[in-house]
């Protein structure tokens, strides 16, 4: 036997069951736990340098180009929704951990999937205090509240199924 990789396809309908792939789900949940933490540790270098650019803006203006902070304020919006809903359909943090996020249907979620995915993970986690996302031990695919209000599963990129070759 050997162990190769395989790209997951798009489904038809629901996605593939836990027992039936348990490729897709295996390990999703400390993946995602250390991809946020990755994704903090990005998320705060970028912030960094947008401050900076904003501070000097804004001493260059004498203030007029104040009201442009409020860019700082959606960049981690920006950040998570651009990323999930671009090509590879993950943050930087996922992609480390070989994680993607998919519609219910199979297909890369698009921006506005993955804006609203965000904003509720956003408005959520903060009203809960992160107590929220205790939901997703608990359920058959390991989703969260976003996950499911957004119609969204995160899965892995590149899940290794054991397959038989002839030797």
């Amino acid at each position: 036997m050997s162990v190769t990789e395989f790209r997951i396809q798009e489904w038809i309908g629901d996605p593939p069951e836990p027992f039936a792939a348990p490729e897709y789900y295996r390990g999703v949940l400390w993946r995602r736990v250390l991809a946020y933490c990755i994704d903090l540790l990005a998320l705060g270098f970028i912030l960094v340098m947008v401050a900076i650019a904003l501070g000097a803006l804004t001493v260059l203006s004498i203030g007029f180009l104040s009201p442009l902070w409020v860019i700082y304020g959606l960049t981690p919006l920006a950040y998570h929704t651009l990323l999930i809903g671009g090509q590879r359909s993950a943050t930087l943090g996922m992609r480390l951990f070989r994680i993607e996020v998919r519609s219910w249907t199979g297909e890369r979620p698009n921006y506005i999937q993955a804006l609203v995915q965000t904003v509720l993970f956003y408005l959520t986690t903060a009203a809960t205090l992160w107590l929220i996302l205790l939901v997703a031990p608990f359920n058959r695919r390991k989703r969260t509240v976003h996950d499911l209000v957004a119609g969204t599963l995160v899965i892995r990129r590149f899940p290794l199924a054991e397959v038989m070759t002839p030797d």
